[in-house]
């Protein structure tokens, strides 16, 4: 019986010292001079151990390439917020036929996918973030380092 009752405490405890802690990014994806319209973003919480990466929000950019997301989770230690952007922006290989003089662009399989760090000093106690993060207007075209293709 002393047992359980231990169980009970040390359970009630380690709920208490999980913290919520939230965080939030905002900006606008261009493609060129273009927006990038639609293009799919996410915000996630990303694990070290064994306890699995969490999405804390997601969404798509507006016509104008505007997105705002924001969510929370509970974890003992600081939350690693990081935004992910799934896209096409100029995402193609260029084929040359040696028949003919012209080219044809080909798309690669999958979207490219880059990933962002939110700052810590952008992390808050609670379920809503205080201070959005304010990534600014970011061109697709870019390579970045580090990119990554996402097949699914």
């Amino acid at each position: 019986r002393r047992l359980r009752i231990l169980a009970l405490l040390l359970l009630a405890v380690s709920t208490r010292a999980m913290r919520l802690q939230s965080a939030g990014v905002e900006g606008q994806l261009m493609c060129g001079m273009k927006p990038a319209a639609g293009v799919h973003v996410k915000l996630w919480e990303e694990d070290s151990g064994p306890d699995p990466d969490d999405v804390l929000d997601e969404g798509y950019t507006d016509a104008n390439g505007r997105f705002s997301l924001k969510g929370s989770e509970r974890e003992l230690t600081p939350i690693d917020p990081i935004f992910k952007v799934y896209h096409d922006c100029d995402d193609f290989l260029v084929s040359y036929s040696i028949q003919t003089i012209h080219s044809r662009p080909t798309f690669q399989p999958g979207k490219r996918k880059v990933k962002f760090k939110i700052p810590n000093s952008y992390i808050s106690a609670g379920g809503v973030p205080k201070r959005m993060f304010p990534i600014g207007v970011l061109n697709l075209e870019t390579i970045f380092p580090k990119e990554e293709r996402d097949l699914i």
